[in-house]
């Protein structure tokens, strides 16, 4: 018993499912008929009522094997799908209501009805609210798509995926580990990041993946690692000192005097926290308009007021007029004219006033 234990291999608890391929049949189904009844209904754009009525037959043939009743409602503008006694699946309610969402989305119903296999899932992806702007939408939008459908063709062919870009929303059909990846590019692609470097990083993996060397060992050292090109103001400018500097350094290491020897700094302003005084406004209602055209001819008016005033004053000012000698400039005067009479004379001595010459002078 040992020796037959060894030899059979070990076996995964986590890979424990069902590996045979064949579909759910009503055998399969030990519980029997359910006891209750399941239903999904879901909402269409008018657009897709022409196209809906046309195909619905086709609709009602594909789920009918299934045991899946499905009804369209015109005044409504709704689809919806039920079980019936008939059905034996207990899964493929959901997949009948991934399969009328796909349609209401745009889907066509030979696509559409694909989903009702077991290896194939769908995701509905929406883009609406990723992107503010409608113009920067709508060109991140076309990103997905490519020149020509080429990127779009691109993650199918790598994903074996079927994808369909529609209003604001991206309809996914494909196997469950390929739809992660197609929602990763979208949502990447809506966040500015283009798909060209999800693809690119895809096309690597499915290489690395042929080799079984490698699939015990990490991947990171040949995936591409891309950096963001945008950077914020302050990266910017830390930047920008960072070259400044180096620069500097090899101008004095070369003995060269550095670029800002010459240069004058600007004085830094006093900071203030009162804010600047507010500046008239550019447009003016009429109203205001006439007030301000009032306010500067009465300027105007004062201006050339003052100035007539001033001209006028003018022929009033009296003008300079000499005033009277005083007794005592009059007696320096006669000092003055004594003095040089005196020095005229050569060898006269000056003689002395008497008091009675003074009194006589007086």
């Amino acid at each position: 018993m040992e020796a037959e234990g060894e030899g059979q291999p070990a076996i995964n608890k986590n890979k424990r499912h069902r590996k045979d391929k064949h579909p759910f049949q009503a055998t399969d189904n030990k519980g029997g008929v359910f006891t209750e009844e399941s239903s999904f209904a879901t909402l269409f754009p008018k657009y897709r009522e022409k196209y809906l009525r046309e195909v619905w037959s086709a609709v009602t043939r594909t789920l009918d094997p299934h045991g899946i009743a499905c009804t369209l409602d015109l005044v409504h503008g709704s689809m919806s799908v039920k079980t019936t006694r008939k059905t034996f699946d207990p899964y493929i309610i959901l997949k009948a209501r991934d399969m009328i969402k796909l349609m209401a989305r745009g889907v066509a119903i030979t696509q559409a009805m694909k989903v009702l296999q077991d290896d194939v899932a769908c995701d509905i992806i929406k883009i609406g609210s990723l992107v503010r702007n409608k113009e920067r939408f709508v060109k991140r939008r076309q990103r997905i798509i490519g020149p020509d459908g080429s990127t779009l063709k691109a993650i199918e062919l790598l994903t074996q995926c079927y994808v369909l870009v529609q209003g604001s929303t991206v309809s996914v059909m494909g196997p469950y580990k390929s739809l992660k990846e197609v929602r990763r590019i979208v949502l990447d692609c809506m966040k500015n990041i283009h798909p060209i470097y999800r693809i690119k990083e895809l096309m690597i993996r499915r290489e690395l993946a042929k080799d079984p060397k490698l699939a015990t060992e990490s991947w990171d050292r040949f995936l591409p690692q891309f950096r963001k090109r945008h950077l914020k103001t302050s990266e910017k400018t830390a930047k920008k000192n960072e070259k400044l500097a180096s620069k500097e350094e090899a101008r004095k290491a070369a003995g060269i005097e550095p670029s800002d020897a010459g240069k004058e700094k600007p004085a830094k302003k006093i900071y203030t926290p009162f804010p600047p005084p507010q500046l008239p406004r550019k447009f003016l209602k009429s109203h205001e308009k006439e007030a301000r055209e009032a306010e500067q001819r009465k300027q105007k008016q004062a201006e050339t007021l003052s100035k007539r005033r001033a001209e006028r004053a003018e022929a009033f000012v009296a003008p300079v007029e000499d005033a009277a000698p005083t007794i005592e400039e009059k007696r320096k005067r006669r000092h003055g004219d004594n003095s040089d009479e005196g020095g005229n004379q050569q060898g006269d001595k000056p003689t002395k006033k008497t008091k009675k010459d003074r009194k006589e002078k007086a």
